[in-house]
């Protein structure tokens, strides 16, 4: 049996800490945290931590500084565990230097809690220590197994087959325009209205559904999927 995926939490606020550390437990997974980021140094000095949550009371400067020296390919080779940091909302320049620096995320306080929990587990499929068919995208998380749509507000709401039949042709050619053509033949519509302008309205529904500009109408073309920052290797 593999052995369980491990979390750090550095730093979180007790409240977002607990109710996080429940969901992740409850998934599986292994939590460990520590209160203040001098704490975190023997904890992320060890092997085996897969994500790290850096929580927005620690300075930007104290949090790049834990990402530059235990995130990205740690001495023996081995890839460092994946950093989330939680910012504040006027923190702008220092989301965009975390991101330059190698986070894999940046959250903003006030956060979704369940939210971030789906991002944590993102995270770990990507890295072959998750179950979830999750999907990070700029204003949600899909989960593509239970079809559900977590949004930032805490909101969910529910994919049809048909839509995630659409989501997962995009996913599957990430870059690629696709013609009405193809999607009427990797993707029918639930119903048999699945002529050539219907495929407009089912795009601007699930475009709307996601909350997400990853999805390009390419005018006299098709549709193209532009992979948030997640998806780059």
């Amino acid at each position: 049996m593999a052995a369980r995926a491990v979390i750090a939490l550095v730093s979180v606020a007790e409240v977002v800490a607990t109710e996080l550390a429940d969901h992740l437990e409850r998934r599986g997974h292994d939590v460990r945290q520590a209160r203040q980021p001098w704490e975190a140094e023997s904890l992320l000095a060890g092997i085996g931590i897969d994500v790290v949550v850096v929580g927005d009371s620690v300075s930007q400067a104290e949090g790049r500084d834990l990402l530059r020296r235990y995130g990205g390919q740690s001495g023996g080779g081995e890839h460092g565990p994946d950093f989330i940091l939680i910012c504040r909302p006027a923190d702008l320049l220092d989301k965009v230097l975390a991101l330059e620096l190698g986070a894999a995320d940046v959250v903003e306080s006030p956060l979704n809690v369940r939210e971030l929990a789906a991002r944590v587990g993102g995270l770990l499929s990507r890295r072959g220590r998750g179950t979830q068919e999750l999907i990070v995208l700029e204003n949600a998380t899909v989960d593509l197994r239970s079809a559900i749509v977590m949004h930032r507000s805490g909101t969910q709401e529910q994919l049809s087959p048909g839509q995630v039949a659409l989501l997962r042709l995009f996913l599957a050619s990430p870059r690629k325009v696709l013609t009405r053509d193809d999607i009427i033949a990797a993707a029918p519509a639930e119903n048999a209205d699945a002529f050539d302008r219907s495929i407009d309205s089912r795009i601007v529904r699930l475009r709307r559904k996601l909350d997400t500009e990853t999805i390009t109408t390419i005018r006299g073309a098709g549709y193209r999927f532009d992979p948030p920052r997640q998806f780059a290797d």
